[in-house]
C-alpha cells in the first residue's frame, strides 16, 4: 500500500476525489508545487464537477487519480468512482483509493480512539489507530470515540462521542499523513463494502385457492 508521497513522486500530477462526507473536497496535488484543492457543500453530482471547475483541471494532464471510498455517503462516493472509471476508460491511469476512516485516525494520531462512522442498522463502523476497518454492534462501542464532521447519522451515536473536522487539505498537509500507507490499488473504482451483498433465491410458484 503506498502513500500520498510515494505516488506524487511517481505519478503526479495527482487528482483527488473525496465526497465521502457533506463537504465535497477535490485536490490537485503534485511533487514539489503547491496543493490545489478546492471544496462544496452540495450533492456530489453537482459538488465534484464544481470543484474541478474551479481548479481548472485538465483531466488529460492528471497522471493518477485517488478517492475515498467510503465509509461515508455511500451516493457521493459511487458518483467519485463513476468519474473516474469514465476518465480511465478515456485514458487509464493508476487509481487508487482510501478509506476515510483511516486518514482520521492517522491525522489525530491518538492510541486507542475509536474512529467511527454510522453502519446504518445498529452497526458502526470502527477503526482504531494500526488497526482494521470493523463493523460492530453499537454495545461494542466504547473509550474514546470520534465521529467525522459532516458524515450522517441515522442512529444516535454513543453519549462519549465527540465530533473532529474533516479536512482533506489539513489532513494530507501532516507529514504523518501524508507518508503513511494509507492507499490501495483500485481497478474497478466503487464503495466500499465489508462484503458483498447476498440475496435470497425466490423460487416462483402459480398462486393457487386454498
Amino acid at each position: 500500500m503506498p502513500s500520498l508521497s510515494q505516488i506524487l513522486a511517481e505519478h503526479s500530477p495527482l487528482l483527488l476525489i473525496d465526497a465521502a462526507s457533506a463537504r465535497v473536497q477535490v485536490g490537485l496535488l503534485g511533487a514539489g508545487v503547491p496543493p490545489r484543492w478546492s471544496s462544496r457543500q452540495d450533492e456530489a453530482g453537482v459538488g465534484v464537477f464544481e470543484c474541478l471547475d474551479e481548479l481548472d483541471v485538465a483531466i488529460d494532464s492528471v497522471r493518477s487519480f485517488a478517492f475515498c471510498e467510503g465509509p461515508g455517503s455511500i451516493l457521493g462516493v459511487r458518483i467519485s468512482a463513476m468519474a473516474l472509471r469514465m476518465w480511465n476508460v478515456l485514458g487509464p491511469r493508476p487509481t487508487l483509493g482510501y478509506k476515510s476512516l483511516a486518514v482520521v485516525a492517522r491525522a489525530l494520531g491518538r492510541p486507542g480512539a475509536a474512529v467511527i462512522a454510522d453502519a446504518r442498522r445498529g452497526q458502526w463502523h470502527r477503526l482504531i489507530l494500526g488497526g482494521s476497518l470493523e463493523r460492530v454492534p453499537v454495545a461494542e462501542l466504547s473509550g474514546e470515540l470520534v465521529m467525522p464532521e459532516g458524515f450522517r447519522n441515522w442512529d444516535p451515536p454513543p453519549a462519549q462521542t465527540t465530533r473532529t473536522p474533516y479536512d482533506m487539505a489539513a489532513f494530507f498537509a501532516m507529514r504523518q499523513v501524508a507518508d503513511a500507507d494509507l492507499f490501495s490499488p483500485s481497478e474497478s473504482p466503487d464503495a466500499f463494502l465489508h462484503q458483498e451483498p447476498s440475496y435470497a433465491k425466490w423460487v416462483p410458484q402459480i398462486h393457487r385457492a386454498p
